[in-house]
């Protein structure tokens, strides 16, 4: 890496340099390039310092991280030459990934505004950020059944629109609408954790990650150059990586798993040297007319450079083929008009000759970018040689101020995870990226019942559950709490509420009575219900479907049966004669002559009578419930205790209200169970001398 300074060590003169400097890591195939910089003010780069450092060992192959720790120990070493070059402390460090295993999802995403707005830097970034995110739905939607994870390490802007105009820039500009389409890269998570564990090893935080080729394209083919059918390919020890621009846009992102290791390698197996040999003598073989070199038995020896570069022609020829044909794919199946070449590995004699041959365009349209594409960077040391080996490592920094895209690691139950961080990351996120059920999150309720009341479609809602307890470090919070990197969340799952209960005696319609008039005494009477067209007691217990009619009336026979009349004669309702299925309607009259109704004092209570002291005074209405006609009592157990039935013929279930105490006006549990004989039913159930009943409340 003769371009950039690998040893130096002596102090830069800072005192005119700013305090915010960006560092920035090439973390390539065969070593590591570290850069320090900042904007000046006319918008050019100043590098402040640059040093390269090749790894021992091949502790990287085809830009994938093999051995994390052998990477960590070459950032550390280029760490500390930095800090000691400069004089500054650096924690935060900027990183970019090859294009290995790349996917790339384009997208489309709009905001609209109330009424005329203008457009501000924060829309645009969140109208990108919607963008980024939808890409990032539909590739987990395409690699949903494969299982894999994919993060987002950059995004190209294809255009804009201004209420459906395009435009380059939409800031400041008024509009209702804004709408951008762009191209989102994603790489494995895999690619993207060995980079992260390898920097914070080193004892560094990421503060921005983007993708190789888009680092050196926005170096390589400024803006103005973007409107020509351009490729860039980025060729570096383990791989080519590819992008192509036209009609002012990038359009799309490539690579290949092959690069200048593969010269290097067929260098080693000619010569008979080891693969650090090999690369030295490759290397050399660019700018010197001879190369020197040892084989594995330690013996010296000396060829011609064109020998070196002949002896690997068809390696160089079988790159660039499949160079070639990536980008004819990634172009739509036609040649691009130009391209540019960066990067170590396309620095080997023939490379740029042999690409041209393949593409189909005339060799002087294929050509090494450097010094021609930095004009806008200083350099402040002194004995950098600047060419296309520093186009990527410059794009990493000035990355940062266009993309600042990090990704953040967080804690939820213990588990680490990783977040893309667009500044708006809540604990809903964490839990999403997780997987966590999203059911578990919030309160639900118990099942619900649907019923009909005379005709009209109700809805009894289950009891709500209990929300999830959420912690953040150890504090209580909500689930839209904002979280930073290495956070430590904890949620404990939410509950279901219990299922929904609603008894007939519930119901509105059901506390209204029936009043009517008999044999001149006003007597009221429970609205009869039906259940699915059976008659059905105020303690039935809804259930989902069920069809509830709260009748307005009751027929003869039905209050006749209440009122435990058996023998009568004569029967009229409103002065009208009448049989059994007349119906009686609030507030009529019913007449009959009646053999037998109540028997003296236990009688029918109803009957106007005297006050003691002689005074009239006016009863209650009374309610239907008690036996009309003979009264026989009857023993019965009741939860093991002995009670006896009174004034009565025949008895149902209801009755034993009357003489034991059971609160149903207020639940004291889940629900009642109630049996006659062992068996469960309701409280129409037929009451017999000797029956053991049993009424709790359970739950």
């Amino acid at each position: 890496m003769d371009s950039v300074a690998k040893d130096a060590v002596s102090k830069i003169d800072m005192s005119r340099v700013p305090d915010n400097l960006v560092f920035g890591l090439d973390i390539g195939t065969r070593s590591v390039v570290g850069t320090v910089g900042y904007k000046d003010s006319t918008n050019g780069f100043v590098v402040v310092a640059q040093v390269a450092q090749e790894h021992d060992t091949r502790a990287m192959i085809d830009g994938q991280i093999h051995d994390i720790g052998a990477v960590a120990q070459t950032i550390e070493k280029i760490h500390v030459k930095l800090e000691a070059l400069t004089g500054r402390k650096f924690q935060d460090v900027c990183i970019a990934a090859a294009g290995r295993v790349l996917k790339t999802v384009e997208a489309t995403a709009d905001m609209h505004f109330n009424g005329e707005t203008v457009v501000t830097e924060d829309h645009v970034y969140s109208l990108n950020m919607l963008g980024v995110e939808k890409a990032y739905e539909r590739l987990r939607e395409e690699t949903r059944e494969d299982g894999m994870q994919f993060y987002c390490v950059g995004y190209s802007v294809k255009q804009y629109f201004q209420n459906d105009y395009p435009i380059s820039n939409l800031e400041g500009h008024k509009s209702t609408e804004i709408k951008t389409e762009l191209i989102a890269t994603f790489l494995p998570d895999e690619v993207v954790d060995g980079l992260y564990a390898a920097v914070e090893r080193a004892g560094l935080f990421v503060a921005n990650l983007t993708l190789e080729p888009i680092a050196a394209i926005n170096v390589a083919i400024p803006e103005k150059f973007r409107l020509l059918n351009i490729a860039l390919v980025d060729v570096g020890a383990g791989t080519s990586d590819i992008s192509i621009t036209r009609d002012g846009a990038i359009v799309a992102y490539g690579m290949i798993p092959a690069a200048g290791d593969e010269v290097t390698e067929a260098v080693a197996r000619t010569y008979l040297t080891d693969f650090t040999e090999a690369d030295r003598m490759k290397c050399s073989s660019t700018f010197n007319e001879e190369v020197e070199y040892h084989d594995i038995m330690g013996l010296p020896q000396k060829i011609a450079s064109e020998e070196l570069i002949s002896s690997v022609e068809e390696t160089v020829r079988k790159i660039t083929k499949s160079v070639s044909d990536r980008i004819t794919e990634l172009n739509g199946g036609k040649s691009v008009s130009a391209i540019f070449v960066v990067g170590g590995g396309g620095k080997i004699c023939g490379f740029t000759k042999s690409l041209a041959e393949y593409q189909g365009i005339a060799e002087e349209r294929v050509a090494l970018r450097g010094k021609e594409v930095l004009g806008d960077v200083t350099f402040l040391q002194r004995e950098i040689n600047v060419d296309s080996l520093l186009v990527t490592p410059i794009g990493i920094c000035l990355n940062y101020y266009e993309q600042k895209n990090n990704f953040i690691f967080v804690y939820v139950n213990g588990e680490r995870i990783k977040l893309y961080d667009n500044n708006k990351l809540t604990i809903m996120d964490a839990a999403m990226q997780m997987g966590f059920p999203n059911e578990q999150l919030f309160p639900k309720r118990g099942e619900a019942i649907t019923y009909y009341v005379n005709g009209e479609k109700r809805m009894q809602r289950g009891e709500s559950g209990e929300a999830a307890v959420i912690r953040i470090n150890g504090k209580e919070t909500g689930i839209n709490t904002p979280i930073a990197s290495n956070d430590r969340i904890e949620i404990q799952p939410s509950t279901i509420g219990k299922a929904a209960e609603l008894i007939v005696g519930r119901l509105p319609e059901f506390k209204s009575t029936l009043s009517f008039v008999f044999n001149g005494t006003k007597m009221s009477s429970a609205r009869l219900v039906l259940a699915n067209g059976e008659l059905v007691s105020e303690f039935y217990q809804l259930r989902d479907g069920d069809r509830i009619e709260v009748l307005d009336y009751c027929t003869l026979r039905q209050l006749l049966e209440l009122m435990d009349i058996t023998n009568y004669s004569n029967l009229t309702v409103n002065n009208m004669p009448a049989d059994m299925d007349t119906k009686v309607y609030d507030n009529f009259t019913i007449q009959c002559d009646m053999e037998v109704w109540g028997n003296g004092a236990d009688g029918m209570a109803g009957e106007s009578q005297n006050s003691e002291d002689g005074v009239d005074g006016e009863a209650e209405e009374p309610h239907i419930q008690g036996i009309m006609g003979d009264s026989r009592d009857i023993s019965i157990t009741v939860n093991g205790n002995p009670v006896v039935l009174k004034n009565k013929e025949n008895y149902i279930l209801v009755d034993v209200l009357d003489f034991y105490p059971v609160d149903t006006s207020v639940a004291h549990g889940d629900h009642l169970e109630i049996e006659v004989d062992g068996q469960a039913c309701d409280f129409t159930h037929p009451v017999r001398p000797g029956a053991s009943v049993r009424i709790e409340w359970v739950g």
